[in-house]
């Protein structure tokens, strides 16, 4: 039975996670890493999404997008795929699937937690032990959020223009959001809603997105969130 297309809202953010296969590493040497960067670069500008922020793991990987159109995310992905795994596959002789099915998905109410995502995305290694901080991580974002450097394709979220007149003072700022460490209860909803689908927000938000979809989206997030164990790192 032919699975259902998967489909987010124009101009609403997505919180986009896909892991490696049985959680086996997707990226084994620094060239692997820019590969990926440059064919999600020109999926993202042929299919008309933006993105925001990311952080490639070593088995998976977080992308904060936002699409054009209902089907702009998976056609990125799909680009994506039809050029990463093959080239996996030939540069280290392997055969067979390299990621853990289809990608989850979690839209994002962005007038509240745009920033609040892209701050748990980048601090993923950190919170996986990898580095003591996001600026020394190189595969992700947050040396260009922050500091303005690389990835000059990356396009800044309205919450995140939003931080101030000029280009310095935005990355200031963005930068002093990282001083607190994220509430334990916001990571746990966030890893919740992305496992789930469910989008991140209120239950008006929700409602407006299963409204405009025609159906029930994910579950609810009622309640405290059960303790979350991490794995190496979400």
């Amino acid at each position: 039975m032919p699975r259902k297309p998967r489909f987010y809202l124009p101009d609403v953010p997505v919180h986009v996670v896909q892991r490696g296969n049985d959680r086996q590493p997707v990226f084994f040497a620094e060239a692997d890493y820019i590969a990926y960067l440059e064919w999600l670069r020109d999926g993202a500008e042929q299919h008309r999404c933006a993105v925001h922020s990311y952080v490639l793991m070593t088995n998976h990987v977080h992308l904060l997008m936002t699409p054009s159109d209902t089907a702009a995310i998976g056609r990125a992905l799909q680009f994506l795929g039809r050029h990463y795994v093959p080239y996996v596959n030939r540069t280290y002789g392997r055969t067979g699937t390299l990621w853990e099915g289809r990608h989850k998905g979690s839209s994002i109410d962005s007038s509240r937690y745009a920033l609040t995502c892209s701050r748990y995305i980048e601090m993923n290694p950190v919170r996986a032990g990898m580095v003591p901080d996001p600026g020394a991580y190189r595969w992700s974002s947050f040396r260009c959020n922050a500091y303005g450097l690389g990835d000059a394709w990356l396009a800044p979220m309205p919450e995140y223009e939003a931080l101030g007149a000029t280009a310095e003072e935005r990355q200031h700022r963005y930068r002093e959001l990282f001083r607190d460490a994220l509430d334990v209860d916001q990571e746990q909803t966030i890893r919740r809603c992305i496992q789930t689908g469910t989008p991140l927000g209120d239950e008006r938000f929700k409602a407006q997105i299963e409204a405009v979809l025609g159906r029930k989206v994910g579950r609810p997030i009622r309640g405290r969130p059960r303790k979350v164990v991490q794995e190496r790192a979400e």
